[in-house]
């Protein structure tokens, strides 16, 4: 089962390729996606990694506060979408 992960301040110039290689350093990663404004395609600065059950605690601990591209990201447990 997998287990979806917010990574905030994430740096405007990053792309999803780059937040995959800098996670899979701290488990395996399912897969990651950055949101992006509609109307631009520009970064709105976070995004979301999906890890395994088991490693998500880790991770979290792991990442949460690490340099990417000169900025500290905030990684916490994503919580479901209000509707």
């Amino acid at each position: 089962m997998a287990k979806t992960l917010y990574v905030g301040n994430i740096p405007w110039s990053t792309k999803e390729e780059d937040l995959l290689q800098f996670f899979s350093q701290f488990g395996e990663i399912e897969e990651c996606r950055i949101i992006t404004e509609r109307s631009t395609g520009r970064s709105r600065g976070y995004g979301f990694v999906e890890v395994n059950d088991e490693q998500a605690a880790e991770i979290v601990e792991k990442a949460n506060g690490e340099e990417l591209e000169g900025r500290k990201i905030v990684v916490n447990e994503a919580k479901p979408r209000e509707q």
